[in-house]
């Protein structure tokens, strides 16, 4: 545990407070000029604020009246403001301890204590630390150990946290410092937040959660993707603690899906007069397997003159309001409704965070507690006023408060706007920005209440029900105007007669689970695999999910960057490459889900003060000499053979057999040829004719991913990407395709 300077902080804090008790603001002065001249009054000590990026640094300098620009931070009034650029320090590779990657005999690497080092980037001649962080190191260093307290104001979540205390361990400092804790960069927000600082060491519990699950994704990932790529022998295959459960769900999902085998059924229909003149059409409850049985009762259905109502149910539905956004939930429907990526609604919420458009993105809650409620009708007032919600919000109505808990209020509170005006924005920007808002509408909105009625009725011996609903309250459905066409149904009783008007049958077909999408990925990783509609139950197992909301989004580009799977419209498909990965490592605990949404949950555990770092640091240490063994005498289902053909790229590699993918065996080289293209597997002898024609046959029974057929050649490109040539272009001599 590192020095917190605990009582000096604590002292530093009741100055802070007695100080801004003072404030009077002189008439004519703004709010900024009265601030910062109650705040930064000269005084022999110099304070350092360290904010996540420079953009966030320049509205705190504003406010503490810091104005002089000087290099790597602002100057003034007694204060020193300086910026991260996200996390400038990390953990050293295994050459930082002396030790050679990708060698056997060397696995595991398990450091008795890690190394940090400046951020790497990756040269010619291997990594080398970032020349510009190291430069803002220094300064930041230097400003460290030349005031007598620090402000944190990184990002206020496990991430910020530990992007300062990984600063702090690496420059050595003992400076006593103290936490800047805000939901939002408004300057209301920024001056609340410096009058209310808390001593650093209220945040250790939350540091040593960050630090735990930093070096147990190093043991894992570094350990892992090493004994996996040796027993391999060729390329690099990269797994991690968490990017491997979230592969395998893809890899199940598209396999169930691609296994599934359709069934035809039947289903019976009757039409009958409903009320105004309106059809009311009724379904049979069974469905059938086989069509002469169905044909058989639609016919005696068809010949019949009447039915007969056998059940008549009403009763009152209540639709509760929706609860605000967190991260992940936002994300999911921006994806659904607009197609926006995970990655890309994480970084537009950032983007209007720091402009102080909405409170902090990386939440996990749903709810806000009972202060920031006493701002909502303020805030839906100033959303009423934006033409998008003109007449959407009833300006003297009590806002509901379903959203509101304070025991469900995490370090964050749910997603609100700020209410700064949206000057500006890109019609991105403006998507995100109005979900929030006009979610924000819908939460504290009344319910929606419905009459549903559901008739039975028996027909030739064929049982039918419809289902019909009036809307009493439109409540919160009408803030997008979803709520749905209604059926009306008459008031039918128990043994009431009804005169069918025509009757129907039709055929339908069983349909598998669909591929996930991003939206359904980040329900799956939110609740480790189980597939949960209810928003309450869904919230109850967050603890137990994979990721967390703020790291999700980087784990699905990690799966698109390291070519595991791709995107085909809004559907996640593995590739080959994913597909082959999995099929080594499906049964393996490194694969399993559950696991790891246990460890997720014992590091809540670790923030909440309920377990010990070192508790978890051993269960991962031991995880990882059993994974590293497991995975390094995988070599037998990398199994190859030799092709009999150079390789067409380097000349001087062989191209091996290695199941699914066949390779130059040159490590500098290790160009891949995947068999399977478009739904077909391309046989040894095309292999060969590609390896050394640069192209094969014109091959028959490839598919397109509209299920269409296609016949094409495939051949090299200029940079050895197989493309797919079709006839016409043969004869022109043109080797031009689409890659595949």
């Amino acid at each position: 545990m590192e020095k917190s300077g605990k009582k000096c902080g604590l002292f530093y804090i009741e100055k802070e407070k007695r100080r801004m008790n003072k404030w009077k603001r002189p008439q004519g002065k703004t709010a900024e000029w009265q601030f910062a001249k109650t705040v930064n009054k000269k005084e022999e000590d110099m304070k350092t604020i360290i904010a996540e990026k420079p953009s966030v640094a320049r509205e705190i300098a504003r406010i503490v009246g810091a104005t002089k620009r000087e290099e790597g931070y602002f100057e003034g009034g007694g204060y020193a403001v300086t910026w991260a650029f996200g996390h400038l320090v990390q953990l050293a590779m295994p050459d930082g301890y002396g030790v050679r990657g990708f060698v056997r005999d060397n696995l595991p690497i398990i450091p008795d204590t890690f190394t940090l080092v400046p951020r790497q980037v990756r040269t010619e001649k291997g990594y080398k630390p970032d020349s510009g962080v190291v430069s803002q190191i220094k300064v930041i260093k230097r400003l460290f150990d030349t005031s007598e307290h620090i402000i944190v104001a990184t990002d206020a979540g496990r991430e910020g946290e530990l992007i300062f205390r990984y600063l702090y361990h690496y420059t050595g400092c003992t400076t006593p410092f103290v936490r800047l804790w805000i939901s939002s960069l408004t300057d209301k927000a920024i001056r609340e937040g410096l009058r209310k600082l808390e001593d650093g060491s209220k945040y250790d519990n939350l540091y040593l959660a960050a630090k735990a699950r930093s070096e147990s994704d190093w043991l894992v990932g570094i350990n892992g993707t090493q004994a996996l790529s040796i027993a391999a022998g060729h390329g690099t295959y990269s797994v991690g603690r968490v990017q491997t459960p979230t592969l395998a769900m893809v890899c199940e999902r598209y396999w169930e899906n691609r296994r599934f085998t359709s069934e035809a059924f039947w289903q019976l229909h009757i039409a009958t007069d409903g009320c105004d003149g309106e059809v009311v059409k009724f379904s049979s409850s069974e469905k059938w397997k086989e069509k002469e049985p169905a044909m058989e009762l639609y016919n005696k259905v068809k010949a019949a003159g009447c039915a007969t109502v056998t059940k008549a149910e009403r009763k009152e539905k209540t639709e509760e309001t929706p609860l605000l956004y967190d991260l992940t939930t936002l994300q999911k429907e921006a994806n659904a409704k607009h197609g926006f990526t995970a990655e890309q609604t994480l970084e537009i919420a950032q983007k209007l965070y720091e402009k102080k458009l909405i409170t902090y993105p990386r939440t996990g809650s749903r709810y806000i507690p009972e202060d920031v409620f006493a701002e909502i009708p303020k805030l839906l007032a100033f959303i009423g006023t934006q033409p998008e919600w003109k007449d959407k919000v009833r300006a003297k109505a009590a806002p509901t408060r379903r959203s509101v808990d304070d025991g469900k209020v995490t370090d964050h509170h749910a997603l609100l706007v700020t209410g700064e005006k949206p000057l500006f924005l890109s019609k991105e920007d403006n998507t995100i920005y109005q979900m929030i808002a006009g979610r924000m509408v819908e939460a504290f909105s009344e319910k929606c209440v419905k009459d549903v009625t559901t008739v039975t009725a028996e027909c030739a011996g064929v049982e039918f029900t419809v289902k019909g609903s009036v809307v009493k309250q439109t409540g919160w459905r009408a803030v997008y105007g979803e709520e749905k066409e209604e059926i009306t149904i008459p008031g039918w009783q128990e043994g009431d007669t009804l005169t069918p008007k025509g009757s129907s049958i039709t055929e339908g077909k069983t349909k598998p689970k669909p591929l996930h999408t991003e939206a359904t990925l980040l329900s799956a990783m939110e609740t480790a695999g189980k597939e949960i509609e209810d928003d309450a139950l869904r919230q109850a197992m967050k603890d137990c999910g994979i990721g967390t909301p703020a790291t999700r989004a980087s784990i699905i580009e990690t799966l698109f960057k390291r070519g595991y799977m791709e995107r085909c419209k809004k559907s996640l498909v593995p590739t080959e490459k994913g597909l082959a990965l999995n099929s080594v490592v499906k049964t393996m605990r490194i694969a399993d889900v559950a696991m790891t949404g246990e460890w997720e949950k014992e590091l809540a555990r670790i923030e909440r003060g309920e377990l010990s770092d070192d508790t978890f640091r051993k269960e991962i240490e031991a995880y990882t000499r059993e994974i590293t063994s497991e995975l390094i005498s995988c070599d037998k289902l990398f199994g190859s053979r030799d092709s009999g053909c150079a390789c067409p790229k380097c000349g001087t590699g062989r191209m091996r057999f290695y199941g699914k993918v066949v390779r130059c065996d040159n490590t500098e080289c290790g160009l891949p040829v995947f068999r399977l293209k478009a739904g077909r597997t391309l046989s040894d002898d095309e292999i060969k004719d590609l390896l050394t024609e640069g192209h094969t046959k014109l091959l028959k029974g490839f598919k397109s991913k509209q299920g269409k057929s296609f016949d094409a050649v495939v051949a090299f490109d200029g940079e050895y990407n197989t493309t797919f040539v079709f006839p016409e272009a043969k004869k022109d001599k043109k080797f031009s395709g689409r890659k595949k």
